[in-house]
């Protein structure tokens, strides 16, 4: 009944103009709306409402528990689509498939206990779990359910892991709950969650000219240790390689980010992959490089590795002591060596003599661009925002990008493989 009546009141808005479209940053977006069996589905329907005013285009699916709540009857009157449910029949299309590659952004919305488990351990054993994970687009989800629930151990280890699988996720807010008393885990307001989808969607890029394109970014640093306690390392914290992968995904390209250890907080949309020591991270480059179109080894890796790591901790027994270091792999040179469609960028991080160093080491690491960078400079480079790069390419002129930020410079270099 209360369908029905949400139904009826939703048409007699459409009818007498409500839908007026307003100006957003969501504006011709393909968004899927993923609803699931909480309380609170009712709501999708007006979260619907927005994307769609704001100028959306809106695909709705529904589990089984969530039409217990709402029908897709509504959902198809709203968004004028065709409403996804268990019960799709395949007339000559795989329909999860379809959803899937039609879609811009995803949006799970209320993201149950049972759904985020379900993301976290990559179950496809209906429609929604199976599109979301065919998806590749950046994915949203809005949390909703008993606060028991939601601080259960093996919630907020599932979404920590979202997190790590650069899965947008908005916090609950606090309040009155359908079990009748108050507490963490209430649908936050239906504008609060467009105008954070908005905010994230703002970092999106207009230009899709990556779209199709497999792109692999290594990021931050890489350790290697010395015993259980002590490693050696560098000052990259990933926020270039990060930015990378942030321009990449918003224009359109499906990124592998391979990042060392880091504290940025990791919301880019690519697929991520952590590494510990240069080996590790020269291992997966390794596994993904054949399939790639475009390359790019941001990260500072470790030149040297300890020869033998202790296997307990390093005791204080004189005032000197030696280590004995071995070469790691090279992994931007067995990449220029190797490469034959792909395009390979390479950084050089100099103290002194800038372009001479960059441009040996463009030669001989065989790469399509080298983005040099003095980071002798407190103002730039390591830990800044801020840089101030040089691009080299065989057979033209250095050039110079002043002062700017990280942000700016992803683009720039895009801009430049694009330009090829």
């Amino acid at each position: 009944m209360i369908s029905f009546l949400l139904c009826f009141l939703l048409l007699i808005l459409v009818q007498y103009g409500y839908y007026i479209q307003e100006a957003g940053t969501v504006k011709n977006l393909h968004v899927a709306v993923y609803v699931t069996g909480g309380i609170a589905a009712y709501k999708a329907a007006f979260f619907v409402r927005e994307l769609i005013k704001k100028g959306a285009h809106v695909k709705v699916a529904l589990t089984r528990s969530a039409e217990g709540f709402i029908t897709p009857l509504t959902f198809g009157t709203l968004s004028r689509n065709h409403v996804y449910t268990d019960q799709e029949k395949n007339d000559g299309i795989v329909p999860h498939i379809e959803l899937s590659d039609w879609s811009d952004i995803a949006v799970v919305i209320p993201a149950t206990a049972n759904i985020i488990a379900k993301m976290t351990s990559g179950i496809a054993d209906d429609f929604t779990t199976s599109a979301l994970l065919a998806s590749s687009c950046p994915k949203f989800v809005i949390p909703a359910m008993n606060e028991k629930m939601y601080f259960n151990p093996a919630t907020q280890r599932n979404l920590a892991q979202l997190h790590k699988d650069s899965v947008f996720v908005l916090e609950p807010d606090s309040g009155f709950l359908a079990e009748g008393y108050e507490g963490k885990g209430r649908l936050p307001k239906i504008s609060r969650i467009v105008s954070w989808i908005e905010k994230k969607v703002q970092n999106f890029s207009l230009k899709q000219d990556l779209y199709g394109k497999k792109i692999l970014i290594t990021a931050g640093r890489t350790v290697e240790p010395i015993d259980p306690v002590r490693y050696i390392t560098n000052h990259s914290t990933g926020k270039m390689g990060f930015a990378l992968a942030k321009n990449a995904v918003a224009r359109g390209g499906k990124v592998i980010l391979v990042a060392g250890p880091t504290d940025l907080k990791i919301e880019t949309g690519a697929t991520l992959i952590q590494v510990q020591t240069t080996a590790q991270m020269d291992e997966v480059v390794e596994h993904y490089f054949s399939e790639m179109d475009i390359v790019i080894m941001a990260a500072a890796v470790s030149d040297y590795r300890v020869e033998k790591p202790a296997a307990q901790k390093i005791k204080k027994h004189s005032e000197k002591m030696s280590l004995s270091l071995i070469k790691n792999p090279d992994i931007l040179l067995k990449l220029g060596t190797k490469k034959q469609k792909q395009l390979l960028v390479g950084f050089a991080a100099e103290t002194q003599h800038l372009l001479s160093n960059a441009t040996k080491k463009m030669k001989e690491k065989n790469v399509d661009l080298l983005v040099a960078n003095d980071v002798s400079r407190s103002d730039i480079g390591f830990g800044s925002d801020q840089n101030e790069v040089t691009f080299l390419q065989p057979d033209k002129k250095p050039r110079l990008i002043k002062k700017t930020s990280k942000e700016e410079i992803a683009e720039k270099i895009f801009d430049m493989l694009l330009s090829k």
